[in-house]
């Protein structure tokens, strides 16, 4: 279910010069912010959980997932240049799959690693506040991929949808409504959070049963539902 020509190309467009430093802007503000808050501060957990929850699982995580989920196959999408490559002798579910695992390594890449890095310049990784956020930054990079792989494949507005999603409903409505925040990846990888850190740090809303079947579920049907999506399209482009 995986082929590599389709990973190599779409390696080469998210990693494109452009988006790239798009991809690698909110990272390097994640840990220049980081710096000078150890430097100003001094080592503090409470600190280094409020920087980490605050900034790097929202909203950097969900940014990059848009930017690498909508970019996997959107644009190709809206130049037509995705009837090519669903002329060639390849299966849609491969396609799909191998597109959803590239998505899923680039924002893992740049949403995982910073966090780590960011978690032990705030605090040394104490009370493992490092560790349970970049554990919750891969967990959240899975499924934010493939929720936005998905937006790429039904709408040509995918990154304006996903950055509202983003900006609006995960950072502000998931983080101050009460109700909203139960339908929130970021909540559901805070519950796999807070189990890492196993303290008072790291807290979620979620219970981890709940936030893994959830989790697990967003995954698999968004990934489902855009091979489905693929399928209409390679039959309306024949019709």
């Amino acid at each position: 279910m995986y082929d590599p020509t389709v990973a190599r190309l779409t390696y080469r467009a998210l990693l494109g010069r452009r988006r790239a430093l798009i991809l690698g802007a909110l990272p390097l503000l994640l840990i220049v912010i980081s710096l000078a808050v150890r430097a100003l501060a001094g080592a503090d957990d409470q600190t280094a959980a409020d920087v980490l929850g605050g900034l790097a699982l929202a909203p950097m995580v969900p940014i990059i997932g848009v930017i690498a989920g909508t970019g996997a196959i959107g644009p190709e999408i809206d130049d037509g240049s995705v009837v090519y490559l669903l002329s060639k002798p390849i299966k849609r579910p491969t396609i799909i799959y191998t597109k959803l695992i590239v998505a899923v390594a680039v924002t893992m890449v740049f949403s995982a690693v910073p966090t780590l890095i960011a978690g032990f310049i705030l605090n040394g990784n104490g009370q493992q506040v490092a560790v349970a956020y970049t554990v919750a930054a891969l967990v959240a990079s899975i499924a934010y991929a493939a929720l936005f792989l998905l937006l790429g494949t039904v709408s040509r507005h995918a990154v304006v949808f996903g950055l509202v999603y983003a900006l609006i409903w995960e950072a502000l409505f998931g983080s101050l409504v009460p109700g909203a925040r139960t339908l929130s990846v970021q909540q559901w990888s805070l519950a796999v959070a807070e189990k890492v850190a196993g303290g008072e740090l790291v807290t979620s809303d979620v219970g981890l049963t709940t936030a893994t079947v959830a989790l697990a579920a967003v995954t698999v049907l968004a990934t489902w539902y855009a091979g489905q999506k693929l399928r209409t399209l390679t039959l309306a482009g024949e019709e």
